[in-house]
């Protein structure tokens, strides 16, 4: 099963977006197999071209714009969703299942090592949390300097931030620390 937030994951892969220099963990053809195959399931038959990392790197911006819009309860950019429809038109069908360990999962024929094959279900998990009821649930950290995408499953659906032990922790100790100085 392709989980809803693997989109959300990919788009995560460069984070820090609102400071100066972001961070980036996909620098090169291989860590876009890498990160693929340990999270998508996927597998390359040989490397990346040059031309199919730059195609990843523009589907992961398309797909962070698309969930952030939605995060910040703003129309996504119309050239967005076509990109994305062109990808998904473009991506091997779910036609086929295999049987793993732990269940089912949907079988991807890569077509070799192109972006769009390898990132397939990325594609799908995108498409489908579009289309499905938990859109609503997408939100971006609370933080400006994080930007980090995700979907919140809390009870109350009001999940701000990241982690609670990443950003909501800097922001508590910050509201602490300025309370501490106005005391003073």
């Amino acid at each position: 099963m392709i989980r809803p937030d693997l989109c959300l994951e990919f788009a995560n892969t460069r984070y820090w977006r609102g400071q100066a220099t972001p961070t980036e963990t996909l620098n090169g053809p291989q860590d876009v197999i890498e990160w693929a195959t340990a999270k998508a399931g996927t597998k390359a038959e040989k490397g990346l071209p040059a031309r199919d990392f730059e195609r990843a790197l523009a589907l992961r911006e398309t797909i962070y714009r698309l969930f952030d819009a939605q995060a910040q309860a703003k129309p996504a950019p119309t050239r967005d969703l076509a990109v994305l429809n062109e990808a998904l038109a473009a991506a091997p069908a779910r036609a086929s299942l295999k049987r793993t360990r732990n269940g089912y999962e949907w079988e991807v024929d890569v077509r070799l090592g192109s972006a769009v094959g390898l990132l397939a279900p990325v594609l799908w998990s995108a498409g489908d949390l579009l289309a499905g009821p938990r859109l609503d649930r997408v939100r971006r950290c609370a933080n400006p300097e994080c930007g980090w995408l995700f979907l919140d499953d809390s009870r109350a659906g009001k999940r701000r931030w990241c982690s609670m032990s990443a950003c909501g922790n800097r922001a508590k100790a910050r509201r602490h620390y300025h309370r501490s100085k106005e005391e003073a």
